[in-house]
């Protein structure tokens, strides 16, 4: 296996990992600042309003986008399988 090879196969899990995190981290970030601008707003700073909901739509989105998500999975595995006798050398 070259360092290319190597390289290649770094890069396309790194892109993999970033496409499955992304709809968590961008569902995340926007609910906290919602969630901060709320409590900005109305002057609570309890530390459960911020948490508890956040918590609760990534269980959401985690529900709701698993076939999405073991699909991309399952396509990925594949590839890399059916690649094995390419990088054993």
């Amino acid at each position: 296996m070259t360092p290319d090879m190597v390289a290649e196969l770094l890069r396309q899990l790194m892109k993999e990992a970033m496409i499955l995190a992304a709809p968590l981290l961008i569902a995340a970030a926007l609910l906290s600042f919602l969630l901060s601008l709320v409590q900005t707003l109305t002057s609570l700073q309890e530390q459960s309003l911020t948490s508890v909901p956040r918590l609760g739509a990534i269980c959401a989105i985690l529900l709701v986008g698993m076939p999405w998500f073991l699909a991309r999975l399952d396509a990925y595995t594949r590839l890399l399988l059916g690649d094995f006798r390419r990088f054993l050398g």
